[in-house]
């Protein structure tokens, strides 16, 4: 005999099944207190969220992506155990401009595993109160974050992804040798100083480990050694002293190492034989005064090879040019010698109209370049030539009047979200200024640019250069929240 309750119970375990199979039928719902946590969450972080109970609608919300950061999505579990509730387990915004703070209301989703909050205008800090949960993944990249990282982030032993890229943190890192189970650590562009922390050899777990854009001090550690999962390692700008130590040789397991601006004594290629799954590996401005070792022709996945800006001398080594997987080698600013393989572009050397002043077929006392331009702008008696070539490397200035070349190096941009076009155009509105014109658009390129001056008579220059901030626009999108850093070098040749 089927009782009432029965019935009851079979419909209700129905519903449920229903729901795991087709989910747009579900009707299963969120527990008030995650309700309540969800509307308080809605307030901190400044988003506009108009169902309150995303469960209800099938364990998921979301938006058209209308771009690959884009993305709104609210994950609900509605199979847990004895329990017939639906519970939040990863919230995902990125690219919303949300313009509040980290809410510390998250303690309020107990089953919370993800947040994922990139690409946001918040503010503020870490919430200590984050400590207490489960997450196995916080990813806060660019944002307008700061402070330091709270003592209690110690207490996730759940943790295996922290992304805290591109935001303004400082302070002690050794907090973050406590997570025993850390795969990926992503601490690029922000503000912390000092050594690594000693505690940073308990990370035997990490496979990513990306440090660049910092003001760290010291050498590249020796317990690196211990990192033997490594699979990723960047380490570009990041204050270290060289040499790169020989420990790195532990690291078998490495596809993508990048290592670049290390200060320091000169030294000697750091041993990387028997790394061979490498498919990127960039040693750029790390001081190596050495030849370009054979290994490298070993390495039957490398696409990206970038030694650029070292004491490399000796010749290109042939087996560089029968690596079947190469796509980009960059060796520029070394001391090479002989001659550049038939079917390479590469930029040239200064230019000086030959080596002696006969070769010039007139002397110039000025240049002007509108860099970037489609055409040349003509602002009182000055003309600023066009600049708006997009083919190889090294062009020549096609006014038949002009003494200017430039030469750019890197045709890829690496992880950018988007691949930005040689040529970028403005897509802010410019203040009122003089010669707007000359700010529409702008060249870039990945490594480094130079115009090169030529038949330029004797005597003292005067040096202007003119910038404009056009890619990072002001407001209060994630978009403005860029920060840019380079070098500018002027170089007399004679």
């Amino acid at each position: 005999m089927i009782t009432t309750s029965s019935k009851l119970f079979f419909f209700s375990s129905f519903l449920a099944l229903c729901f795991m199979l087709y989910p747009i039928e579900a009707t299963s719902r969120l527990p008030d207190t995650e309700v309540e946590a969800l509307k308080q969450i809605k307030k901190t972080l400044g988003w506009d969220l108009k169902n309150i109970d995303p469960c209800s609608k099938g364990g998921i919300i979301s938006n058209p992506v209308r771009s690959t950061s884009e993305i709104i999505n609210v994950s609900c579990d509605c199979s847990i155990a004895h329990d017939n509730f639906c519970h939040i387990i990863a919230i995902i915004l990125s690219a919303q401009n949300l313009q509040g703070k980290l809410p510390p209301e998250l303690v309020k989703l107990p089953y919370l595993q993800e947040i994922n909050l990139t690409r946001n205008y918040l503010s503020g800090t870490i919430p200590r109160e984050w400590g207490t949960m489960n997450l196995t993944k916080i990813a806060l990249v660019a944002n307008g974050l700061s402070g330091e990282i709270p003592k209690e982030l110690a207490n996730i032993t759940t943790l295996k992804t922290l992304s805290l890229e591109f935001n303004n943190f400082y302070g002690n890192l050794s907090v973050l040798g406590s997570l025993p189970h850390l795969e990926i650590l992503h601490l690029t562009s922000n503000n912390f100083t000092g050594e690594l922390p000693e505690t940073f050899s308990n990370l035997i777990t990490l496979k990513e480990l990306r440090l660049g854009d910092n003001q760290f001090s010291g050498k590249i550690p020796n317990f690196i050694q211990k990192w033997t999962g490594l699979e990723n390692l960047v380490i570009q700008g990041s204050g270290f002293t060289g040499p790169i130590p020989s420990e790195i040789s532990y690291l078998l397991n490495l596809e993508d190492l990048r290592i670049s601006d290390l200060n320091g004594p000169e030294s000697k290629f750091p041993p990387l034989d028997n790394m061979t799954n490498l498919g990127v590996l960039i040693l750029r401005s790390c001081n190596i005064n050495d030849t370009i070792p054979k290994y490298l022709g070993n390495f039957k996945n490398l696409k990206t090879l970038d030694l650029s800006y070292n004491k490399l001398g000796g010749e290109i080594p042939k087996f560089l040019t029968s690596l079947s997987s190469i796509k980009y080698i960059y060796l520029t600013g070394n001391i090479l010698t002989g001659q550049v393989p038939a079917d390479w572009t590469a930029p040239i050397g200064p230019l000086s109209c030959g080596q002696s002043k006969e070769k010039c077929p007139k002397y110039y006392y000025s240049f002007h370049i509108n860099c970037g331009g489609d055409s040349s702008v003509q602002k009182g008696r000055i003309t600023y030539e066009s600049d708006s070539y997009k083919g190889v490397p090294f062009k020549k200035s096609t006014v038949e009047s002009s003494n200017w070349a430039i030469s750019t190096t890197g045709g890829d941009f690496m992880d950018n979200v988007h691949q930005y076009d040689l040529i970028q155009e403005n897509e802010t509105k410019l203040a009122i200024v003089d010669d707007v014109d000359l700010y529409t658009k702008a060249r870039g390129s990945p490594i480094s640019l130079t115009y090169y001056g030529f038949c330029l008579a004797n005597g003292n220059y005067t040096v202007n250069l003119h910038f404009a901030e056009i890619v990072f626009i002001n407001g209060t999108t994630y978009s403005s929240l860029g920060r840019r850093v380079f070098d500018v070098y002027i170089q007399v040749s004679i």
